[in-house]
């Protein structure tokens, strides 16, 4: 049996059975491939369902879309935190941070160190220094100073000295 597209194409002795029969492999080859990609289709269609299952049967992508969201106010809350401590740290600078107490007995009849001076300093060792003298008659007489950049408006007196001091020492003890 003689076929003119074989022959047409150099295949004039070719017998039409062996044709047959490497079509037939290659179709065999063919479907078991077919199979093959098949399975491992499928396999990747379960890996993504379940994949994209979430809990209580959310989608994943519902769960990425709010992680992202919750992501969103907690960089807010951050910033509004790191705005709100700056705020803070300004006003502490002008805060009472530093204290010295001093306690002494005035005059040598009285006992009891009833007279006392007390320093009041922030961050830049401004404030007030209040001198509490205890007279021998049980009358008090209490005095004020001002203090700017830890200099006194008005020279302070030993025990006043001492307060002061120990307001300077108090931050780090």
């Amino acid at each position: 049996m003689e076929s003119g597209i074989f022959s047409a194409i150099g295949l004039a002795s070719l017998d039409p059975a062996i044709l047959f029969i490497v079509l037939l492999v290659l179709l065999i080859v063919v479907f078991v491939l077919f199979i093959l990609q098949s399975k491992k289709l499928k396999n990747l269609e379960r890996k993504y369902n379940k994949f994209m299952q979430g809990k209580e049967a959310e989608s994943l992508e519902e769960e990425i879309v709010g992680i992202f969201h919750n992501n969103r106010a907690i960089k807010a809350e951050n910033d509004k935190n790191r705005k709100d401590i700056i705020d803070i740290n300004k006003r502490m600078a002008h805060t009472v941070q530093k204290i010295g107490l001093h306690k002494y007995d005035a005059f040598d009849q009285t006992g009891g160190k009833l007279s006392y001076a007390i320093c009041f300093l922030d961050e830049e060792d401004n404030g007030i220094l209040i001198n509490s003298v205890h007279s021998a008659d049980g009358i008090n007489y209490s005095y004020t100073k001002d203090i700017t950049a830890g200099v006194a408006d008005v020279e302070l007196t030993g025990e006043e000295r001492k307060a002061f001091d120990l307001a300077l020492q108090s931050v780090n003890r």
